[in-house]
């Protein structure tokens, strides 16, 4: 499988060499990140490959957001690393059963999950991300949970974050209270 590494400069390398224009080509393929890349990574990478925005309408906005910012103290202090992960939710088996699959970001602190979309984005953008495993999730007469290894392509990656982050809104005042 072809691979690419998202920088902390928001770079994609692959093969040793810079992604320039041609970003979209590489849509479907594995994300590895740099050590230390954290949300402002992200809108690094985004601010870089402006074409990266019209893949979400939020993009202007989480932008803008990112660009008031200051580049250091930033930090919402209540969680260690942001986490994408992946669910495939088998509901209804035996019987009917139907199957979901979705991406999910959200914070960990210590081992417990944390949403953040109480929280401002200036607030996570120094915030280590990690990509996590597949939860393979059956609910039946018992819930059986299970998780493995996988990858995450640029896409995945992209839109994963993008979707969790366009439900925040919550006003700055909101959030002292934490």
């Amino acid at each position: 499988m072809n691979s690419i590494t998202i920088t902390n400069d928001g770079s994609v390398i692959c093969n040793g060499k810079k992604a320039e224009d041609e970003i979209l080509l590489y849509l479907s393929y594995k994300v590895e990140l740099e050590e230390g890349f954290t949300l402002r990574s992200y809108f690094r990478m985004i601010q870089q490959y402006p074409v990266l925005e019209k893949l979400n309408p939020f993009f202007s906005s989480f932008i803008q957001q990112y660009r008031t910012s200051p580049e250091t103290g930033s930090s919402s202090g209540c969680v260690d690393f942001l986490e994408l992960s992946k669910t495939v939710e088998m509901i209804g088996y035996p019987g009917s059963p139907r199957l979901e699959v979705y991406t999910a970001f959200r914070g960990i602190t210590g081992k417990e999950i944390t949403e953040i979309k109480f929280f401002q984005i200036q607030t996570l953008l120094n915030i280590p991300v990690r990509l996590g495993n597949l939860k393979h999730v059956i609910f039946g007469d018992k819930v059986d949970v299970f998780e493995f290894d996988t990858f995450y392509n640029l896409f995945e990656f992209i839109d994963g974050i993008a979707w969790e982050l366009s439900f925040h809104g919550a006003p700055a005042k909101c959030e002292i209270r934490r």
